[in-house]
């Protein structure tokens, strides 16, 4: 495994000798816009294993996405290659058809510390809710990103992540989008403690997600990729083509539905990504 191998994966060119914000959001930028969130090995028979090795080889070698697991590891690996101070965290999502955290963790994410000052990076979200740079961990404090704003509150050493909603707008759409957020909403996306993890607290967890009928990632086939002024987002045969602050606090919302051979070419065209086995969106 080379970090340089991992540098050309996701198109970073610049001098990373120091360990510091700047170096670190960028990468970051660069590693959300290179490689998709997906969960799409466990659509096409292949078993994702959570190992540093498997990982890399996936990733960087064979230009695959991953889902949190995946993603936020390598970056783990990445930034400790690069001398930063990292450890892992693990979070219980929110679940908005239950209106409720989960109640076992089933998310990982990273923390930073820089220069005294403690930074959430977590490249392994996916879709709307991905943040695009790191975020640092102070409660009440509205961080706007091109996303959205951004912010933790924290209660008695547990930290609460969430996003202000923006409304949606669909062209092809005469009457407004029933789920569309009212300005000003959160959605609530998950819920962690500072308590450092080992990447072998989640072996039960990854074997788990790809074998329980009741998740949604075992439900649906997902490929998300963050863009310069957006994201695309491949839901089973749903292509949706998101623009962030296409108007004042309303993103543009384009959505197609795909036939099984243009799910094949839109993920080669617009994710880079080619499978070696047949996916069953």
């Amino acid at each position: 495994m080379n970090i340089q191998e991992y540098f050309a994966r996701i198109s970073y060119n610049e001098s990373h000798k120091d360990a510091d914000l700047q170096n670190l959001t960028v990468i970051f930028q660069h590693h959300i816009q290179a490689i998709p969130f997906e969960n799409l090995s466990m659509h096409c028979g292949e078993t994702i294993e959570l190992d540093l090795q498997a990982t890399y080889d996936k990733i960087v070698r064979k230009k695959r996405g991953g889902w949190c697991l995946e993603n936020n590891y390598l970056l783990f690996w990445a930034l400790q290659e690069l001398g930063y101070d990292v450890c892992i965290l693990g979070a219980n999502s929110y679940d908005p058809a239950e209106k409720a955290y989960t109640a076992e963790i089933n998310h990982i994410l990273l923390k930073v510390v820089i220069k005294g000052n403690t930074y959430i990076v977590d490249v392994g979200f996916g879709g709307a809710y991905q943040a695009w740079q790191p975020l640092m961990l102070i409660s009440g404090k509205d961080q706007p990103q091109i996303p959205g704003i951004f912010r933790f509150m924290e209660d008695n050493g547990t930290w609460y992540f969430e996003k202000v909603k923006r409304k949606h707008y669909i062209p092809e759409q005469s009457v407004p989008f029933a789920a569309t957020p009212q300005p000003g909403n959160i959605r609530k996306i998950y819920t962690f403690t500072l308590e450092p993890r080992h990447i072998n607290d989640f072996q039960e967890l990854n074997t788990y997600l790809q074998v329980s009928p009741d998740n949604i990632l075992r439900k649906k086939s997902i490929c998300t990729l963050q863009m310069p002024e957006g994201l695309y987002a491949l839901v089973g045969w749903t292509f949706t083509e998101v623009k962030y602050s296409y108007k004042e606090d309303e993103d543009l919302l384009q959505i197609t539905t795909l036939t099984d051979e243009e799910v094949e070419k839109t993920l080669k065209d617009k994710f880079n990504i080619v499978l070696k086995n047949k996916l069953v969106p």
